[in-house]
């Protein structure tokens, strides 16, 4: 018999007292009437919140203005994904997660990744000079790594959307009509999303963004724009002084006249070369989840402001 990981062992552990701890009290998903759905970040808990309507318990594993891509799950946690009765999640994005759902729940999991057409996280790099690679230094070292921010393209979450009603129907055949209805409605909202974007980004004087993390392949895939990444994939990646060099050229040489960074993670180096090339800053929302600033918000709306933050920067008619 092969021996477990420790991690595998710590996570087994974990299960057995979060079970423990929720037959202790009334407090947990379970006691609540009709499916319990535990998401594993914010986008998906938007999604399966307007597909389940009054039918479902939604909860999400990250709570609100933690850092999606650093999960860890407590014990409570393991034990509300081994008794819930879907867990809807993103292969390759948190590694906690992935682990904690081929353990415990692989049969009541529904894995997005499947209904999207990934990126690699050097497709539609912005080559200036032909030489660098536009998402940082770090991703060299990830050649063939996937970019997970599917989200960031409404199309992406149109295929979640539908995919997420036809999993509910199946796992709840009983209430499979108003899954059915509500997906309806949300890709109404999600196709008019689409269709702003690709109206007001379509005239605009640079096609070039600069951002903090290069958090948005999908979303300038979409709408023909190219990012410039002052760090890679990984928000907490710290970039060489070649690198904020490199990307100084770009702002220079392009004109850039916004560089981008976001709330959940420090905007000290985005706000350094700002300061010293004399550039605005603003935000732009990868949306990986919502913090006590944008609690009153949806996906809808942080979209939305994205879109304007995109058009003030590139100057768009």
């Amino acid at each position: 018999m092969a021996l477990m990981s420790n991690r595998a062992l710590g996570l087994a552990a974990a299960a057995i007292a979060a079970l423990g701890l929720s037959a202790c009290g009334d407090d947990s998903p379970a006691s609540s009437s009709g499916l319990t759905v535990q998401t594993s970040f914010y986008p998906l808990q938007f999604v399966t919140e307007r597909v389940a309507g009054d039918h479902a318990t939604v909860a999400n594993l990250t709570e609100a203005g933690g850092d999606p891509h650093a999960l860890e799950l407590s014990p409570p946690r393991v034990g509300e994904l081994i008794e819930s009765d879907l867990v809807v999640y993103l292969a390759g994005f948190q590694p906690a997660v992935d682990e904690a759902v081929d353990q415990n729940a692989a049969d009541r999991a529904l894995d997005v990744s499947g209904t999207v057409n990934a990126l690699d996280s050097h497709d539609h790099e912005h080559d200036h000079g032909g030489e660098h690679d536009r998402g940082g230094e770090h991703e060299v070292d990830h050649d063939d790594a996937l970019d997970p921010h599917v989200w960031l393209d409404p199309q992406n979450m149109v295929a979640i959307t539908e995919a997420v009603a036809d999993r509910l129907a199946q796992t709840d055949d009983a209430n499979a009509e108003d899954y059915h209805a509500n997906a309806e409605e949300l890709v109404g909202e999600l196709t008019a999303l689409d269709n702003a974007y690709a109206d007001g980004l379509a005239s605009c004087s640079r096609d070039l963004i600069v951002v903090s993390h290069a958090a948005y392949g999908y979303l300038t895939e979409r709408y023909g724009l190219e990012q410039v990444g002052v760090s890679g994939l990984d928000p907490e990646a710290e970039p060489s002084p070649q690198r904020i060099a490199e990307v100084q050229d770009v702002i220079r040489d392009e004109d850039v006249s916004t560089i981008f960074y976001e709330r959940l993670v420090s905007p000290d180096v985005a706000e350094t070369i700002a300061d010293d090339l004399g550039v605005e800053t603003a935000v732009l929302d990868p949306i990986e989840g919502l913090t006590d600033e944008t609690e009153d918000e949806t996906y809808l709306t942080l979209m939305e402001q994205n879109l304007d933050a995109l058009r003030a920067a590139n100057d768009c008619s």
